[in-house]
């Protein structure tokens, strides 16, 4: 069952690749990984302090989650930027040659 899971994503996510370009891809994943893997960590650091009780645990988890998300979008909006910023530097590059295309019915 998992490798049908893992197929399908991967069929999803190159079609999603062809239908908006790599460069949104990787931001749109950035920006859901970026808090989730910040989310896990200071659940897994933090659990140990803050969630003896399961019940506490799971009634403090969702508070904690929007504030680790919310406090992580400059992080993530900083890394979406650079790669904006690196993505027009080799736009503007010298190394770019622009070319006019010429129909063959106006030759």
């Amino acid at each position: 069952m998992t490798y049908f899971i893992l197929y399908f994503s991967g069929i999803g996510l190159i079609w999603w690749v062809y239908r908006v370009g790599w460069i949104e891809v990787l931001k749109t994943i950035l920006s859901v990984l970026i808090p989730s893997f910040l989310i896990i960590l200071f659940n897994v650091k933090a659990g140990r302090l803050i969630f003896k009780n399961p019940a506490v645990g799971i009634i403090s988890v969702l508070p904690t989650a929007i504030f680790i998300y919310r406090g992580s979008k400059p992080l993530v909006f900083g890394i979406n930027s650079w790669i904006d910023r690196k993505r027009n530097e080799f736009v503007k590059s010298e190394e770019v040659v622009e070319a006019e295309v010429v129909s063959k019915e106006e030759a």
